[in-house]
């Protein structure tokens, strides 16, 4: 080992050292943060007094709400259970934006606005209620002063703060109606599992790259989503806005639908999906309807012998994190990565070697680093010959050009996790359909590589 390899390590390890000191002090301030909110929460909890009923409308009520009073399926009893009726929305995203600006329009009494997120650039092309001026602020408080702003007289209630099994019960007890609008598998079985022990029937959306579905659980008899779904999907499988992308428009229609079926049961005409699923398809710009099985007698939280009688541990029982943002896998060994720090390393020596970006096209359109070749995951995965074959042929390039009897391949994509699942695939391949090869993975992906090494580096 020369001197020079000496340096590198010494200046990871002291890389290594800040960031367990900046991890310890992020700890300390999210654990104290965590006490505050949970006081905030009681505090907030506490001085919820029932909403005082309105037994007539003001004759400013009636210059606001004209267009919807002259209805016959709505009139003057349905605008008033509108005001008397509270409302959670859980999320104050793409979908809770849209649903809250329309609840808040139409006159709802009270509207709880539970994020525990801040407001980001990436957020603006589908959250409609955050602007550039209040990127940083928690979405809740975010929202909550643009709905204040379009109908002072509806209450907001912000909550920023994760919903958890501490909380849930007693935050989801203080409405009638509950609109889940998160985005990852525990956060919706948690809402599921404490509207069920609460008796509040749940209106569930959700949003996808051009797709959106919206049903209603636990309303009338109908189901709740563990009738429908009793087992969480392995992690793995679970894709978010964050790793797939949407159309900000997706989650605005889907939104929308969620506020429409709100209202039709605040104003008590009855939902129409309580035991139907809503599927709509943006690309053809199609909607579409199926029937779904009714109420499970079997089912562990609504059925006539539940197990599930109080809330439990969700993000154990999903195997995923409570969190819309990019999951993290870990499927490799320490071994089979390596750091963008160490993979600099190599660049700045001119050490021979292949990098391989395995993200999808559209993303490499975006930004890529100037030395990769482009094989997709997905076509990886599909053993697909053409591609197969490119990574032979620049193998074969670079074997002969170094002279060695095996290559390294470095493997990158966005976060480091479809990366992993590529190098897995590489070993197999590695002495069969490829050459010898030592294939690792970059960890962090692109995204460390703009953090740690050029901040200049795209970040999407």
């Amino acid at each position: 080992m020369d001197d020079d390899d000496v340096l590198s390590l010494k200046q990871q390890l002291l890389e290594k050292d800040r960031e367990i000191a900046a991890l310890k002090k992020k700890l300390d301030q999210v654990q104290k943060q965590a006490k505050s909110l949970v006081a905030d929460l009681q505090d907030s909890v506490s001085v919820l007094a029932p909403l005082k009923k309105n037994t007539s409308l003001t004759n400013e009520d009636i210059g606001r709400y004209s267009r919807q009073l002259v209805l016959p399926e709505l009139g003057v009893k349905g605008q008033m259970s509108l005001s008397n009726t509270s409302v959670l929305v859980v999320g104050c995203g793409g979908l809770g934006c849209p649903l809250a600006q329309y609840l808040a329009a139409a006159g709802i009494g009270r509207l709880g606005l539970l994020d525990y997120d801040e407001v980001e650039l990436s957020n603006l092309h589908r959250q409609v209620l955050h602007t550039e001026h209040t990127q940083g602020l928690p979405k809740a408080q975010s929202a909550a002063q643009a709905l204040n702003r379009l109908n002072s007289a509806v209450q907001c209630v912000p909550y920023h703060l994760q919903l958890s099994a501490e909380n849930a019960l007693q935050l989801i007890q203080q409405y009638d109606i509950v609109a889940d609008c998160s985005d990852n598998v525990p956060t919706r079985y948690l809402v599921n599992d404490a509207c069920v022990l609460s008796g509040k029937p749940l209106v569930s959306a959700s949003a996808l790259r051009m797709e959106g579905q919206l049903t209603v659980y636990n309303y009338k008899g109908g189901p709740c989503y563990r009738c429908l779904y009793p087992t969480p999907p392995p992690p793995e499988t679970v894709t978010n806005c964050s790793d797939g992308g949407v159309l900000g428009v997706v989650p605005g229609i889907m939104g929308c639908l969620q506020a429409l079926e709100v209202l039709k049961i605040a104003s008590g005409q009855g939902s129409s999906f309580g035991q139907q699923l809503l599927i709509f398809d943006g690309q053809e710009g199609r909607f579409r309807s199926i029937k779904l099985r009714p109420k499970q007698a079997g089912c562990a939280v609504c059925g006539e012998t539940p197990t599930v009688t109080e809330l439990q541990d969700y993000e154990k029982f999903c195997g995923s994190a409570a969190t819309d943002k990019c999951r993290r896998l870990n499927l490799l060994t320490s071994e089979q990565r390596i750091s963008v720090q160490e993979y600099k390393s190599i660049v700045d020596k001119v050490t021979p070697h292949l990098l391989l970006d395995v993200r999808p096209k559209v993303e490499v359109d975006i930004c890529c680093l100037p030395t990769s070749i482009n094989i997709p995951l997905a076509n990886l995965e599909e053993r697909k010959t053409d591609h197969v074959n490119l990574l032979k042929e620049k193998i074969s390039e670079l074997k002969q050009q170094i002279k060695e009897s095996q290559v390294a391949v470095f493997v990158v994509c966005k976060l480091g996790n479809d990366s992993q699942k590529a190098v897995q695939i590489l070993e197999k391949l590695s002495g069969s359909e490829l050459e010898q090869i030592i294939v690792k993975d970059i960890s962090g992906g692109l995204l460390a590589w703009a953090k740690r090494i050029d901040p200049s580096f795209p970040q999407y």
